[in-house]
C-alpha cells in the first residue's frame, strides 16, 4: 500500500513522542511491504513564531493532501498569557474543522502489567476496556466568545445534526463491542444537554434497537468511572465533558501518556494524537512517554489505512514492551528505574513481528 501521512510534531514533548511513532510506522512499512510517505509540517506555537499562524496554509495543504494526520501536542506558557493574541490551540480547533473530523475516539484499556501504576485498587481496574466517543467540533469550545473588563461569555451550541452523527458513530462502535452505550450529559441544568438526550434516545431507538442505552449525568459519570469502570463499554458525550472525563479516565491506566486518540469524520482521513498535552516542564529531556503516540499510530493504521493486522502488530508490540518492564518516568515510583523515550520506542520496534 502507498499512503501519505502528514506529521505535525507541534510543541513541547510533541516532536519527541511523534518521532518514536514515526519510527514505528517506518518499521511497519518495511515489515509489511508498504510505502508510507511521511511529511513533517509546522504546527502550533512553533508555527506562530515562524509563520505568525498556528496552522499555516502550507501545513493545511499538506494535511488535506494526506490520507491521515499524525499529531504530537500543542501549547505552552510562551503562548498562553492573558494578552496573547494567537494561541496554538486555535490552530488545533481549526485543523479539526478543516479536516471535518467530529468524532474523537479515546480507548481506555488497562494493561495487566500496569495495575500497580494507578492509585486505584487493582481489583477495580482488572479487565477495564472502554471507549469514549467525544463530539469534537461543536459545543462551548466553538461557540461565540465575548470579553469585557468585568464580564466574559462563552456560548455552548449544539444542533440536532451534530448530535445525530456522533451518536451514530458511538452506536456503531458499541454494536461491534459489547452492545452497551452510555450517553453523558447535564440535562438537569443545560438546555443543550436536554436536546442531546432527546436526539440520542431517538437515534438509538430507531436505528440501533439492539443497543442497550443508558443516560448518565456528567457528575455521576465522573464518580462511576472511578468506582466501577469495568461496567462501561462505549461512552458518548459532548466536547468539553469528553475532554475532562478522558483525562480522568487516563488515571485508570496509570498515566495520561498511555492513551491514544483517533478523530474521525465521514471520510477515511483522520487525525491521530495522544491525549496528553505538550508537557513543557519535561520537554527536551528525553523522558516523555511515547506509548500514547505509538498507539495513536496504530489507530491511524486501522481507521485511515484499513491495515488491521499492522495495527494489531503495533499494539501487541507495545503490550509486550510494557509486560517486559519498559516503563517511562510517569509509570514508576520516585527512585525506581525508568527508561528514556527512545528506549521505549526502540523496545516496541524490537518486538514488532509479522504473524
Amino acid at each position: 500500500m502507498r499512503a501519505r501521512i502528514a506529521v505535525l510534531g507541534g510543541d513541547g514533548i510533541g516532536p519527541e513522542v511523534t518521532a518514536e511513532a514515526v519510527l514505528c510506522l517506518e518499521r511497519i512499512a518495511r515489515l509489511f511491504g508498504h510505502n508510507f510517505e511521511l511529511t513533517a509540517a509546522a504546527f502550533g506555537g512553533g508555527a506562530i513564531d515562524a509563520h505568525a499562524d498556528p496552522l499555516p496554509q502550507a501545513t493545511l495543504e499538506v494535511c488535506l493532501r494526506s490520507d491521515a494526520v499524525l499529531l504530537g501536542a500543542v501549547g505552552g506558557p510562551k503562548w498562553s498569557g492573558p494578552d496573547t493574541g494567537l494561541r496554538p490551540e486555535q490552530g488545533l480547533l481549526r485543523l479539526r474543522r478543516e479536516l471535518g473530523v467530529y468524532a474523537n475516539l479515546r480507548p481506555v484499556r488497562v494493561h495487566p502489567a500496569l495495575l500497580d501504576a494507578s492509585t486505584i485498587k487493582a481489583e477495580v481496574l482488572l479487565g477495564v476496556d472502554l471507549v469514549f466517543v467525544r463530539e469534537l467540533t461543536g459545543g462551548i469550545y466553538f461557540g461565540a466568545k465575548e470579553r469585557s473588563a468585568d464580564r466574559a461569555t462563552d456560548v455552548c451550541t449544539y444542533t440536532v445534526a451534530e448530535i445525530e452523527r456522533v451518536t451514530r458513530v458511538a452506536a456503531r462502535l458499541a454494536a461491534a463491542r459489547r452492545g452497551k452505550l452510555v450517553s453523558i450529559d447535564k440535562s438537569n441544568v443545560l438546555e443543550t444537554s436536554r436536546l442531546w438526550r432527546e436526539v440520542c434516545t431517538r437515534i438509538v431507538a430507531s436505528e440501533f434497537p439492539n443497543i442497550a442505552l443508558e443516560h448518565m449525568l456528567v457528575d455521576a459519570a465522573a464518580m462511576h468511572l472511578i468506582r466501577r469502570p469495568r461496567d462501561f463499554d462505549v461512552l458518548v458525550t459532548e466536547n468539553m465533558f469528553g475532554d475532562i472525563l478522558t483525562d480522568e479516565a487516563s488515571m485508570l491506566c496509570g498515566s495520561l501518556g498511555l492513551l491514544p486518540s483517533a478523530s474521525l469524520g465521514d471520510t477515511r482521513r483522520g487525525l491521530y494524537e495522544p491525549i496528553h498535552g505538550s508537557a513543557p516542564d519535561i520537554a527536551g529531556r528525553g523522558i516523555a512517554n511515547p506509548y500514547g503516540a505509538i498507539l495513536s499510530a496504530a489507530l491511524l493504521l486501522r481507521h485511515s489505512l484499513q491495515l488491521d493486522a499492522e495495527a494489531a502488530a503495533l499494539e501487541t508490540a507495545v503490550s509486550r514492551a510494557l509486560a517486559d518492564g519498559l516503563r517511562t518516568a510517569d509509570l514508576v515510583a520516585t527512585g525506581e528505574r525508568s527508561c528514556a523515550s527512545r528506549e521505549a520506542g526502540a523496545a516496541v520496534i524490537a518486538r514488532l513481528e509479522k504473524d
